[in-house]
């Protein structure tokens, strides 16, 4: 019997925190279909509720996300899954294309344009799509034993899933490159020496420091720090002109925020701001 999304997608909201967990650990959380279509839907959510301030993606069991499931539903929206035609018949020209554009690509983009800031928690081996998955956040804090891999070159594939993308801008387009091209694994501490990973720490400390770090963003200025977040991200595909002028615009907004004027007063009042997130 096929497990119901929400047993293998688990969910609780605590503190403004939505914590978001792969759960199923049988299979180092290689990603299916349905579990795709579920964290897309929880981060779209996110984005909406003004309850929630941050988001925490995270694992059970000894792997964060093996990558793609190959059997996991009528397209794994990776290139590494199963692909028909749109009417289950053989694959056409245009299908792998539509596919990863369909799938693989929207779930990393829903990590990248998720409104409030999103925060890895790599308890174990990110590999593929996983690894994306992980960089594609915001903060990536992972536990000693994980392992990051860019495992396509294994299996004479080009990375997809936003990975030739993501990974140039943290680690450069050599080591991007050696990464790819070789598909080695780099261990957490490795990962953090390049630019991959915030902070390594203990396995049995991997959930309370996410919790700490995540419920200090969530006490912060949540609409400050969703443009600063879309300022980052876009300052790495434009100009400088476009990116100067993004930055003003961006505090033109949000200086009409709840939070920012409640940060000037603060301010000027000698105390500790109580930001809403509004």
């Amino acid at each position: 019997m096929t497990a119901a999304p929400e047993d293998t997608v688990l969910h609780r909201t605590e503190n403004n925190v939505s914590w978001i967990t792969l759960n199923r650990p049988e299979a180092m959380n290689a990603v299916t279909w349905a579990q795709r279509e579920r964290v897309i839907a929880l981060l779209a959510d996110a984005s909406a509720d003004p309850a929630v301030r941050a988001v925490v993606l995270t694992a059970t069991g000894k792997g964060f996300c093996a990558g793609a499931d190959l059997r996991g539903g009528p397209a794994t929206g990776s290139a590494t899954g199963p692909v028909t035609g749109s009417g289950g018949g053989d694959r056409v020209a245009g299908d792998v294309a539509r596919t990863i554009r369909l799938g693989a690509q929207r779930l990393i983009t829903a990590v990248l344009d998720c409104e409030k800031p999103v925060l890895a928690a790599v308890n174990g081996t990110a590999a593929g799509i996983g690894s994306h998955l992980a960089l594609a956040c915001d903060l990536v804090i992972a536990a000693e034993g994980a392992r990051f891999i860019e495992v396509f070159v294994r299996r004479g594939l080009v990375p997809d899933g936003g990975g030739a993308y993501l990974l140039p801008r943290l680690v450069g387009p050599q080591k991007a490159k050696e990464l790819m091209f070789f598909g080695d694994a780099v261990p957490a501490a490795e990962a953090a020496r390049l630019g991959l990973v915030n902070k390594v720490v203990a396995a049995e400390e991997l959930q309370d420091t996410a919790r700490e770090w995540a419920e200090r963003l969530a006490q912060g200025p949540t609409r400050a720090l969703a443009m600063t977040k879309q300022l980052v991200n876009a300052s790495l595909d434009g100009d400088r002109a476009a990116a100067l002028a993004a930055e003003a615009t961006a505090q033109e907004i949000n200086m009409t925020t709840a939070d920012a004027n409640e940060g000037v007063a603060s301010f000027v009042e000698r105390r500790t701001p109580k930001y809403l997130g509004r």
